[in-house]
């Protein structure tokens, strides 16, 4: 299939995504501000004889996406924070029975049902587990259109590969914006078909499980499946904008990142050595990569619309604390370029 360009927001960009990764089963329930989404996918699954389901609650939905996944389909759902709040526990199953889906998180205000302006309040439930238990998930923050495309189809690639859920997360004004985007079908390599319940015809029955009462047997089973999350560092992703020579570094991912490149661009032109450093997967996180950058840096900014919840992973890579600090906006309130420059010393 040839690459083609079209005008699409990023929510809708998520949609195709998907769809030409392969996507043939979606479930999800209706929630601000990712509802164009489920809409492209209720229109965009049946041209291409797939099956759409908006389910009764995100409880339902991220169950079915369990069982479609399990019985060989490529199979995603989507929501927005309290809505993957609701999917927790069945995420946690999911890591458990080494069942790939992709989930994709449009960030909204919050904590509860708070508003409906993009944030990324969500970044500590992404990544350090929101479920039960010692699992993760690979964790993708696209930071425009082209990405939510882009990364939503590698999550479906990294689902497979590692057989295991993976999140694309978003906030709410990557999923509104419109840009130009160049669509092209993603390559996947064939699905591993040896777990997949399809029926024991002539073979051995297959079990997907989470539960394993002796605990020894469980310890194993973690064990394995630690094993396996260190190997996702193989797929650590990162971007450096101008930070080779940067005196000052800020650190963001999302639209937090595209305010701090304009900072940037700003003050290089007037003579600063500025530069920023943005995570793309958020896990694994690219602790060795800010860590040597940092060494060579006399502050580091952190820029987040939340509490600071990065930070921490920041913190844990900058050897030197002292030379952290942090700017955070919350409620769906956007980071401000004057306020940032003001926090890295600017005489702009």
């Amino acid at each position: 299939m040839p690459s083609r360009k079209v005008l699409l927001s990023g929510n809708e960009a998520v949609g195709e995504g998907a769809v030409l990764a392969g996507c043939r089963f979606y479930a999800g329930y209706p929630i601000t501000p990712q509802n164009e989404l489920t809409a492209y996918m209720a229109r965009r699954l049946p041209e291409v004889g797939g099956v759409f389901v908006q389910a009764e609650s995100e409880l339902a939905a991220i169950n079915m996406i369990m069982g479609a996944s399990s019985a060989g389909a490529l199979a995603m759902t989507t929501s927005s924070s309290p809505g993957i709040s609701l999917m927790q526990e069945a995420i946690s199953y999911m890591a458990g029975m080494e069942v790939p889906v992709v989930v994709v998180n449009v960030m909204r205000g919050g904590p509860g049902l708070g508003n409906i302006a993009g944030s990324q309040g969500d970044y500590l439930q992404a990544t350090k587990g929101g479920g039960h238990g010692d699992y993760h998930m690979m964790v993708f923050a696209p930071s425009n259109v082209q990405e939510m495309f882009n990364f939503t189809q590698e999550a479906f690639r990294l689902s497979q590969k590692y057989r295991n859920p993976v999140m694309v997360l978003a906030d709410g004004y990557l999923g509104q914006i419109m840009e130009p985007l160049e669509i092209k079908k993603a390559e996947l390599p064939p699905q591993n078909q040896g777990w997949i319940l399809d029926g024991a015809k002539a073979r051995e029955p297959r079990l997907l499980k989470s539960l394993y009462l002796p605990s020894e047997d469980l310890e194993g089973f973690n064990l394995h499946l630690q094993d396996k999350f260190r190997r996702m560092e193989e797929e650590i992703l990162w971007e450096g904008s101008e930070v080779e020579d940067a005196e000052k570094i800020l650190v963001a991912y999302g639209t937090s990142a595209r305010i701090c490149k304009e900072v940037v661009r700003i003050g290089r032109r007037a003579g600063k050595k500025w530069g920023v450093f943005r995570p793309i997967t958020l896990f694994p996180f690219p602790y060795q990569a800010l860590q040597k950058i940092g060494k060579g840096c006399e502050k580091i900014l952190v820029v987040e619309m939340s509490s600071g919840q990065m930070l921490e992973d920041v913190l844990l890579a900058v050897d030197d604390k002292n030379k952290v600090e942090f700017y955070g906006r919350m409620g769906g309130s956007l980071p401000e370029k004057e306020e940032i420059m003001k926090r890295l010393g600017s005489g702009v």
